[in-house]
């Protein structure tokens, strides 16, 4: 046991530090459904004023399949970035209990809270990289998007 209270403190720092960055994430992840979602209905209405069976109209639905998949893995990251905050906050808290119980010799609930600490700690940096994981596969179907609709756009201007 150590004398020094900063000891805890410093272990409670670590898991506080990742949930304000998991939070973080978690507020541009939903602010890129949002985007998703205002992008779908635009297209939504694009394709409705096109005929069917014509190039726009083919490129309008391919972009509805991207943006359902892009949806599907930005509430998947979502979800996950959400156990990882969980996570984060269980972590710091049972730090938090388990110097407390190392304060007043409490061995066997200080190691106890320690070991779980760690596991739900490794658990919430794994679901973490699993996240940032999932936003970068969306972000290559958004790139890969708008390279058609750049060639989309000039696919369809009339040479002169």
């Amino acid at each position: 046991m150590t004398d020094n209270p900063f000891t805890a403190l410093t272990t409670i720092a670590a898991p506080a530090i990742l949930t304000n960055a998991c939070s973080v994430l978690a507020l541009g992840t939903s602010n890129r459904i949002a985007r998703v979602v205002d992008r779908t209905r635009v297209v939504i209405s694009e394709c409705a004023q096109l005929q069917r069976e014509t190039v726009g109209y083919r490129s309008r639905t391919a972009q509805i399949e991207r943006l359902g998949a892009r949806s599907n893995l930005l509430l998947n990251a979502l979800r996950i970035i959400y156990a990882a905050l969980g996570g984060f906050a269980a972590s710091a808290l049972l730090a938090a209990v388990g110097g407390t119980a190392a304060f007043y010799d409490l061995t066997l609930i200080s190691q106890s809270a320690a070991a779980v600490a760690l596991v739900v700690g490794l658990s919430a940096v794994c679901g973490l990289v699993g996240g940032c994981a999932l936003m970068v596969a969306e972000t290559r179907l958004a790139l890969q998007s708008v390279r058609q609709q750049v060639e989309d756009a000039f696919a369809e201007r009339p040479v002169p």
